[in-house]
């Protein structure tokens, strides 16, 4: 792999827990793929649960043990579970396109909220009681400080970040009458690739794999939303976390309940975020091609600034990012689209 060393990979606390048998739903999907795989080299035996409708089979590490099915299937969940002896949920099947969600909000809840419940459901009768959630900092909707923290109010401002609250919030009862274990992880922006897995989606709508389809030549440009927001260059600043690093969230996250913790919400971000100017700059130097962009009206409902601060999961689990800066994401990023220029249907 040609991306450079991660950066202060030293202060990451390693996950130690070894074998637990872990169900991982989504697990053909993009950050889904990559905890299957850190799973993987922990030790640990998976069963990737995926109907495919986002997945991609070739995302699924040929070590797991793949079952094709859907969240709703209540059966066939109950099966799965029981039959692989299964410890552990790591929860990542869900529809997450914002843009999408504001116009069938039928199809997230029914997925994201009611299949999830299924799920929940059939873990109970299996006697399964630890579930690793991955929401989204959707949840807070329009944020009234920066960085976020746990304790801001939560007002979503889509369906898909309601959705994900609304099962936020049903885990905290199945805590208490059924003494589920849960953690969730709100995140914003996954990005970068391990040498295996990248991210793919149809349609994209994610910056850095946009910007990095520009520099291939499979796009004319990169649009910027709107340049007049009162941030430093006038662009809008998210947070962008490595993919690897989100999954060493989810392995903690784990170490955590095996353990015996109690159930958490954890935030994750870099602390910092950046504009996309600063994306498109990194991108640049990353590639060392020209990556044209052109400045097109701000989309509605997006806020100046979205930050996450990590400092909750940083002092209880001992997180760091080991990749903290743009030029380690999206490097490794670009080392896989090259690779992969039409994504897992082919290889370059």
């Amino acid at each position: 792999m040609n991306s450079r060393e991660p950066a202060n990979n030293h202060n990451s606390r390693e996950s130690t827990a070894t074998g637990k048998r872990v169900l991982v739903t989504g697990g053909a999907g993009y950050i889904g793929s990559v905890a299957v795989e850190q799973l993987l080299v922990k030790g640990h035996q998976v069963v990737v649960y995926d109907n495919l409708v986002k997945g991609h089979r070739s995302a699924c590490d040929p070590r797991a043990r793949f079952v094709e099915g859907d969240l709703s299937n209540a059966a066939l969940l109950r099966e799965t579970l029981k039959s692989n002896s299964i410890d552990a949920v790591m929860h990542f099947a869900a529809y997450s396109l914002v843009g999408e969600s504001m116009e069938h909000p039928g199809k997230y809840f029914d997925n994201n909220v009611t299949a999830s419940l299924v799920m929940v459901d059939a873990m109970m009768n299996a006697g399964v009681s630890l579930l690793v959630f991955s929401s989204t900092a959707a949840t807070y909707g329009m944020p009234e400080s920066a960085p976020i923290s746990e304790t801001d109010k939560t007002n979503p401002i889509n369906p898909y970040g309601e959705s994900k609250l609304a099962f936020e919030r049903m885990l905290r009862w199945f805590d208490e009458a059924n003494g589920l274990k849960y953690v969730s992880l709100r995140y914003f922006n996954a990005a970068g690739a391990s040498e295996k897995y990248g991210e793919v989606h149809d349609p994209e709508s994610h910056l850095i794999p946009i910007v990095l389809q520009t520099a291939l030549g499979q796009r004319p440009f990169v649009p910027i939303y709107g340049d007049d927001y009162p941030t430093p260059d006038g662009t809008a600043i998210r947070d962008y976390i490595h993919v690897i690093d989100l999954a060493n969230a989810h392995l903690l996250a784990l170490d955590w309940l095996t353990e015996g913790g109690q159930s958490q919400i954890f935030n994750l971000g870099n602390g910092e975020g950046f504009s996309i100017r600063q994306v498109l700059e990194a991108a640049r130097k990353v590639t060392g091609r020209d990556i044209p962009a052109e400045v097109a009206p701000r989309r509605p409902g997006d806020p100046p600034v979205l930050v996450a601060s990590s400092d909750k999961i940083k002092a209880t689990l001992g997180w760091e990012p080991r990749y903290p800066t743009l030029e380690d994401i999206i490097s490794t990023a670009w080392d896989w689209h090259r690779r992969h220029p039409l994504g897992y249907n082919s290889s370059g």
